[in-house]
């Protein structure tokens, strides 16, 4: 693997920039609530030295019925801030997680602006099983001005997302499980229909990984892109249960060098949920 601070970097990589005085590391590990997990408490029980924790639930939009949808501007500053993440600093974000929540989290900052942003590859799992250093006490945060300027081309709402549709002029592709998105398997979250966005293409995002939890080399992203039907030559909306591991196809295509995509926020959580917008069945 090609170490890139803006996209993803090794477990190496990490462990020889890890004391940098301008390094800021983050353990975005958030959980399916079927898994019956505490991100929060693992955390507190052992993270990568240094290692700030962040929410995905908090740092979120309150105002939306919709889960951890993007926070607003101000949220996120206020809490960068209190995290000692600011302007100047190198991150790296890491899970412990199934879902691979740091790619959200990598999306989230990339959303607010912020480019000197990767993934930890393999995450703690592998920096633990390499027998690498941890801390269980939080670090000691001072306050650090940080510059947003949200980047709106990186999020699409569901009104966007239904033109696309509609039109066929982007490339929807869907990140939930091949049941799921032909709609053989319930939604894990009560009220939905069952189904995808009429003209979607499925790329499970399990796909796109090592059996060490690794992401695949970009040649294997682009081969995994083209069998799932996608046209790179397209832009691309990714999308998936509730715009989390959406994410993950997010950051595989900035790893392959496709530069043209948006991630659908609001995901099968909000499309869904309106009994007024068009689903299909079956294999795209």
């Amino acid at each position: 693997m090609t170490d890139d601070p803006k996209t993803l970097v090794s477990t190496g990589w990490l462990a020889d920039h890890l004391n940098d005085p301008d390094l800021r590391v983050i353990d975005a590990s958030s959980h399916m609530p079927a898994t019956g997990r505490d991100a929060k408490a693992e955390y507190d029980a052992a993270h990568i030295p240094g290692a700030r924790f962040f929410d995905v639930d908090e740092i979120a939009d309150k105002r939306s019925a919709l889960p951890h949808m993007a926070p607003p501007v101000e949220l996120f500053i206020s809490r960068m801030r209190a995290m000692g993440i600011g302007d100047g600093h190198q991150v790296v974000i890491y899970d412990n997680s199934d879902i691979h929540s740091a790619a959200r989290v990598w999306w989230t900052l990339r959303l607010m602006g912020k480019t000197d942003v990767a993934v930890l590859d393999g995450g703690f799992a592998k920096w633990h099983a390499e027998g690498r250093e941890v801390e269980d006490m939080p670090p000691m945060m001072r306050d650090r001005h940080i510059t947003v300027q949200r980047q709106a081309g990186l999020v699409r709402d569901v009104t966007q997302v239904a033109a696309a549709s509609k039109l066929g002029d982007h490339e929807i592709v869907d990140a939930r499980s091949p049941e799921r998105f032909r709609g053989d398997a319930p939604e894990p979250r009560p009220g939905l229909r069952s189904g995808h966005i009429p003209g979607s293409k499925n790329l499970p995002f399990g796909g796109l990984f090592n059996a060490d939890g690794t992401m695949k080399q970009a040649d294997a992203l682009r081969d995994a892109f083209k069998a799932a039907g996608v046209d790179l030559d397209k832009p691309v909306i990714t999308t998936c249960g509730s715009g989390m591991t959406a994410a993950i196809l997010s950051l595989a295509l900035e790893r392959i060098g496709h530069r043209n995509h948006s991630l659908y926020d609001g995901s099968w959580t909000e499309w869904g949920s309106f009994d007024d917008l068009k689903i299909a069945t079956g294999d795209a």
